[in-house]
């Protein structure tokens, strides 16, 4: 193991993990730290579950015709607005394919696909303008239309058991990803560019309204994003074959995700991305993605410090995770921070899940931390590590922001096999801090556990490869 700057001693916990402080490293129930899980409570009871009028209009009375060859873009656009303006319902998708563009939520409209629907999304990207306000990657611009999109709503759903099918794949959407030198000399556009320039417009502070890509320019759109909005619900829908990120509301609140599926392999399809949000709770979902199954962020750098809304009061539970780069991911456009995040009761396993919880940053894009508590899951196969947490990500220490991570708390955790149990890997002047591990076992461990400027790093009843483990100091 290498040793970084770390020393073991008597926890102290900041913020909402100051009611929980145990100072009896010998009671098995270190970790128990109820006050704080009673916390989801408080959580549960800010989530107002979205209610509608009994309205409710279907798209095919408004031409939609579900052969997957007609557009119907213009028909599930009048069918929302004829439900809207009867102060909103429910629009019903019912069984077949219908062909569509980007379709624009208005106030108190569930967007209801029946069992055997599916909303095929069309390929013309012509279809995903006029442009919007939206942001890639955590930076703010003017794109193309994420598919299902809203700005500044109240009550909006998406509910049913029927399919969401971007219609992304390698000769579409997922082209722009960079595919190296060899793809620019083939011809082949991507978002190298455009990626940059637009960062730089944010390290500038140009206005939104100046920072226009969409048409000539390579950045993808998110599948579903609401924008700046309350009490959304999404549930019982499959999503697959998204151009990037899958589920993304923007600087929300009182968002409900449950019984979702999304199978996405392409590249950057995140499965449900919370950014600068609060009161979330994700349940009864199954994640088998091409990146993070749940990444938790709050903007990039400048953009991120302009709001400083950290994304918090979040819980994920019984979920089940796949392939991915990470189960539960925070970061790592993270730089307005985020804090009281809850796991429990959740599955992960696949040779092609990297970690199980994972927090990533660096000093160009600093942010808060804290607070992040995981219990009784069950971690079967990862690549890397269970938990890992790194402020080296991408650039590295190149900045002037410095991350502090603290507060991290795992307790009844099992894994059958991983390269470590534990990664922790913190800057000499910004160590990270108070990291519980509890009445835990990990098995198949190749390298146990690496520490590189970490303190106040407590391991209670825990063993790895069925031997109990001590850090020495």
């Amino acid at each position: 193991m290498k040793k970084g700057l770390f020393f073991l001693g008597m926890m102290v916990v900041i913020g909402l993990a100051e009611s929980c402080k145990n100072n009896n490293s010998n009671n098995k129930n270190t970790n128990n730290n109820n006050n704080a899980w009673d916390y989801q409570h408080e959580i549960l009871a800010q989530i107002k579950v979205p209610i509608f009028p009994e309205n409710r209009v279907t798209v095919t009375d408004f031409g939609a015709v579900g052969d997957s060859i007609t557009d119907c873009t213009q028909a599930i656009k009048n069918a929302i607005e004829k439900c809207a303006s009867q102060g909103g319902g429910t629009v019903i998708v019912p069984k077949g394919v219908f062909l569509t563009g980007a379709i624009h939520f208005k106030n108190n409209i569930n967007l209801h696909l029946e069992n055997g629907a599916t909303l095929l999304f069309s390929k013309d990207y012509s279809h995903y303008l006029p442009m919007v306000k939206t942001r890639f990657e955590g930076n703010d611009c003017m794109n193309y239309s994420p598919f299902i999109y809203g700005y500044g709503l109240e009550n909006v759903a998406i509910t049913g058991l029927g399919i969401l099918d971007g219609n992304a794949g390698n000769e579409t959407w997922w082209l722009w990803k960079a595919h190296g030198d060899n793809g620019l000399e083939q011809g082949i556009p991507d978002q190298r560019a455009d990626r940059e320039a637009l960062l730089k417009m944010s390290d500038a502070h140009l206005p939104i309204e100046e920072r226009v890509f969409g048409e000539g320019h390579y950045l993808r759109p998110n599948f579903i994003q609401f924008h700046t909005s309350k009490n959304i619900l999404i549930e019982g829908i499959t999503i697959v074959r998204s151009p990037m990120w899958e589920i993304h509301p923007i600087l929300s609140e009182n968002i409900i995700i449950r019984g979702v599926k999304i199978i996405s392999h392409g590249p950057n399809n995140d499965g449900f991305d919370p950014e600068s949000c609060k009161n979330i709770l994700v349940e009864d979902c199954f994640f088998d993605t091409g990146d993070d199954c749940i990444a938790i962020k709050s903007g990039r750098e400048e953009d991120g410090r302009r709001d400083s809304m950290p994304s918090e009061n979040i819980i994920v539970r019984n979920c089940q995770m796949k392939d991915g780069h990470g189960g539960v991911v925070i970061g790592s456009e993270i730089s307005g921070g985020c804090r009281n995040v809850f796991v429990e009761n959740c599955k992960m396993d696949s040779p092609n899940l990297d970690r199980a919880l994972r927090i990533k940053t660096n000093s160009l894009r600093g942010g808060l931390v804290e607070n992040i508590y995981m219990r009784n899951c069950e971690i079967g196969e990862v690549k890397q590590a269970v938990l890992l947490i790194n402020f080296y990500y991408e650039q590295g220490d190149a900045g002037t922001h410095t991350p502090i991570v603290r507060n991290v708390y795992l307790d009844n955790i099992t894994s059958k096999k991983s390269k470590y149990a534990v990664y922790l890997r913190g800057y000499e002047r910004s160590p990270i801090k108070n990291i519980q591990i509890n009445n835990s076992q990990f098995n198949g461990v190749k390298q146990e556990v690496f520490i590189e400027h970490a303190i106040d790093v407590t391991f209670n009843y825990v063993t790895i490869n069925n031997k109990a483990y001590n850090l020495d100091n």
